[in-house]
């Protein structure tokens, strides 16, 4: 079978309202409907997160945030946050189809990591990541320094259990749970002050994953995920987000033993392994050999050891962009592609 790829999804009408029907919240003298019944509004400040093992305190919604991943940026904007937008980093495809608009007039300070200075630049009083690294020794800048200067700032939760900081050197010891970035969106909207909107995109991501998954059989099918690198490839461990994706699709991850998000294996493991499926990463940013879905299978399909295996003479593939097996909002556009490629196995 040939690889499919379903069509792209963009945020759901109800979210498209929600993002562009609401402005920033005003103060007003006597709280209205909307905020004693948790819309716009609504939150209290001083506001205190614990937040991976920090306190973060803000006494007003952030003005100038700088996000230093896609994927934060990417729910950001999908709260229609993005005149609040002072910079974003670290892509690794275009943005989510439908927030195009969002994304025109803010300022990118880096395709990946930006200095210090540069985030200084763009005069940030929020900063938010996807991933530890960023705030760590040798990272962007470590949080205590950003509170130095009178910058708080927030990581995903989807990145640390407890204090401990999954890519600031630590091991996952449990399967990511989507509720991690349920949360992050619901504590990023009360930071904000659009908690009704962070209901809205929740409600959204689960009606869609639900759809994405109902009858879907995968019968417990091996499947090994592949971001990157064609000569010591990256594939998903037993842990991370695309784990998260293959349990929550009925797969059965073929590299479940191992704790580290994207451990570095060799191709002679892959093919002892064997599994049925192969989900390929279509990355964007070319910075690595193999990061182009094409570059991918043309490798496979040539290599002498790589084209012996089973999903690659049956090309049984999936393809999903980065960004889709990182945790993100784009979990539920992976989520869709895996159960569109198993409705049609299903009908074959």
């Amino acid at each position: 079978m040939k690889i499919r790829s379903a069509a792209w999804a963009a945020i759901a009408a109800t979210l498209a309202l929600a993002a562009t029907g609401c402005g920033a919240s005003e103060p007003v003298d006597e709280p209205s409907a909307s905020a004693a019944a948790g819309g716009e509004g609504s939150t209290e400040y001083p506001l205190t997160i614990e937040n991976c093992g920090v306190e973060v305190t803000l006494d007003a919604p952030p003005e100038r945030v700088v996000s230093l991943d896609q994927n934060s940026t990417e729910i950001l904007y999908s709260l229609g946050l993005e005149d609040r937008v002072a910079g974003t980093a670290s892509w690794t495809d275009p943005v989510l189809p439908g927030l195009e608009a969002a994304n025109a007039d803010v300022p990118r300070l880096a395709d990946n990591a930006p200095t210090y200075e540069v985030v200084l630049d763009a005069d940030p009083d929020f900063i938010t990541a996807s991933f530890g690294r960023h705030l760590g020794e040798n990272g962007v800048a470590t949080r205590d320094r950003f509170a130095e200067t009178g910058i708080e700032s927030y990581l995903s939760p989807t990145d640390c259990e407890g204090d401990l900081i999954i890519n600031g050197g630590g091991t996952r010891t449990q399967l990511l749970e989507v509720e991690s970035l349920y949360t992050e969106i619901r504590e990023l909207a009360a930071i904000f002050d659009v908690p009704s909107r962070g209901e809205a995109l929740v409600a959204d991501l689960q009606a869609r994953a639900d759809a994405a998954l109902e009858g879907v059989d995968a019968d417990g099918a091996t499947v090994a995920f592949w971001f990157a690198d064609t000569r010591t490839p990256y594939v998903a461990g037993g842990y991370g987000s695309a784990a998260m994706l293959a349990e929550m699709s009925g797969m059965e991850n073929s590299f479940a033993d191992t704790a580290d998000d994207w451990p570095a294996t060799g191709w002679e493991t892959v093919v002892e392994k064997d599994p049925d499926v192969l989900v390929l990463g279509d990355l964007q940013r070319n910075r690595f050999p193999g990061d182009l879905l094409a570059d991918k299978i043309e490798f496979l399909e040539s290599d002498p050891l790589t084209s012996t295996l089973d999903a690659v003479e049956n090309e049984r593939y999936i393809a999903l962009h980065g960004a889709e097996m990182n945790p993100s909002i784009r979990f539920v556009d992976g989520l869709e592609k895996i159960g569109e490629f198993w409705k049609e196995q299903n009908a074959d």
